[in-house]
């Protein structure tokens, strides 16, 4: 008794495997956009991004970088949120713009907002190299259990 069933030691690492492989970039629009994770947890979530090769023609930070980085973190708390063998998809994201980033590395951080049975929502905060906010930015995500 108190043993783990062999469909949910299988459940549970391929969700570890999911944490490990996919989400430590955000999957694959995260790995072209660099982002890596370095603290996941349903509580708290923190992932950096360079600037470079994520700008637009002026040379700032791509306003729609930072949205992605903002939903990829989002998806992940959610998912981890949710648990194995969940469906996390993003319903609605919005994002300020507050200043610009040339260069160096930007990090994120996401808390959670609410976290439901069907519904979960983050706030992200996106700051520059010296600590300035760039972006603020809302995602909620639709969960779906089998």
């Amino acid at each position: 008794m108190g043993e783990a069933l062999p469909d949910e030691v299988d459940e549970s690492t391929q969700f570890e495997d999911l944490l490990n492989d996919v989400y430590s970039t955000g999957g694959r629009l995260g790995e072209k956009l660099g982002i890596r994770f370095t603290e996941i947890s349903a509580r708290r979530l923190v992932a950096t991004m360079p600037v470079e090769g994520n700008t637009q023609p002026a040379g700032l930070l791509h306003g729609g970088a930072s949205a992605a980085l903002a939903e990829s973190m989002g998806s992940v708390g959610a998912a981890v949120h949710a648990g194995p063998g969940a469906i996390v998809v993003g319903v609605d994201i919005n994002a300020t713009h507050h200043r610009g980033a040339r260069s160096g590395l930007v990090t994120g951080v996401a808390t959670p907002l609410h976290l439901g049975r069907t519904v979960a929502t983050y706030d992200i905060t996106i700051t520059d190299d010296r600590g300035r906010r760039v972006c603020t930015a809302r995602i909620t995500c639709l969960i779906r259990k089998p």
